[in-house]
């Protein structure tokens, strides 16, 4: 059996439908799974006039929920009946891989303004999922391009708290988070690089002890681990070396570290991995791109990217 794929549009207002109807319309793609688009069917439709396609193939079910009035609609504008839309639409595709009727999740961009807008009590998607899922183990945000993926010890917080946060506990747990979503994607024996969190990776400790007392007192935990991890280098030149084929995974310290050197590598074609959760979620690394809606513009690449890869997730974990 093909595997069965939850579409979502994200952010309705956004560059979301548009895509989604970008992807819809590739037969390869389409080809490859049974898609149940989880969408109110006026939102779908204006995605598909923005991008004048259809879909292709036959495996491709609407479920017309939920449902949002014309109305509420304000492309380019982050509005609270957008972000209750996006919210009503998780609960809709969590709901369904819990009972089994679909193997995982590829969504459109979000928009965490909106979703805060809609009453969202928490800061990002990825603990509104575990939380409506009933989820309490470890997840977390991996980005991926090019055969190069990579995870990060803090995300979504103030740059000026991410020192306290950066502990030998948390530098570990995330070097072996990654190492285990790499193996569960087929990697037999995954290279993990670790960035440092200082300018020249302290120079010695003259800018900073972290890379000395914290992170390579973890690093050294995860090769005794058996885990293939080396570092920490200074976060200038990992990249460099992991661009030459060094490494198959970059743990970084901070979400901009490892975002602005991804994105500039192939901002087209980034994906972004909701890992550790039990169904495989994937989406596009952009944002909702307000000032191209409507236009035409959205470059469907990326999203086909999590698509092709929530497809194989799901198709490997159906083999297991």
């Amino acid at each position: 059996m093909k595997p069965r794929i939850g579409l979502l549009l994200g952010d309705p207002n956004g560059i979301g439908p548009e895509l989604a109807a970008k992807l819809l319309a590739d037969p390869d793609l389409t080809g490859s799974a049974e898609v149940t688009v989880i969408a109110d069917a006026g939102v779908f439709a204006a995605g598909q006039a923005v991008a004048c396609l259809s879909p292709a193939g036959d495996a491709i079910a609407l479920l017309d929920e939920p449902k949002m009035a014309g109305d509420e609609l304000w492309p380019g504008t982050a509005t609270a009946a957008g972000g209750r839309y996006m919210l009503a639409a998780w609960r809709l595709a969590l709901d369904m891989s819990k009972e089994g009727e679909i193997d995982a999740i590829c969504f459109a961009p979000l928009n965490k303004l909106a979703l805060t807008l809609g009453d969202s009590p928490f800061d990002d998607e990825l603990h509104f999922i575990a939380d409506h899922l009933g989820f309490t183990g470890r997840a977390g945000e991996i980005n991926t391009q090019g055969g190069l993926w990579t995870s990060r010890v803090t995300s979504h917080v103030p740059l000026a708290d991410v020192a306290d946060l950066i502990t030998r506990e948390s530098v570990f747990d995330n070097i072996e988070f990654v190492h285990e979503i790499l193996k569960s994607a087929g990697y037999a024996a995954p290279r993990v690089g670790v960035a440092a969190l200082n300018p020249h990776a302290g120079d010695g400790g003259l800018f900073g002890r972290e890379e000395i007392d914290v992170i390579g007192p973890a690093v050294e935990r995860a090769r005794e681990a058996g885990i293939d991890a080396d570092g920490p280098y200074p976060s200038d030149t990992v990249f460099v070396r992991a661009r030459g084929g060094a490494f198959d995974a970059i743990v970084t310290m901070y979400h901009d570290q490892g975002q602005i050197a991804m994105k500039l590598m192939g901002f087209e074609r980034g994906v972004t991995v909701l890992g550790g959760l039990p169904v495989p979620i994937a989406t596009p690394a952009s944002g909702s791109a307000y000032d191209i809606v409507g236009e035409n513009k959205a470059d469907p690449t990326a999203m086909k990217e999590a698509f092709k890869l929530v497809v194989k997730m799901a198709a490997g974990r159906k083999a297991a």
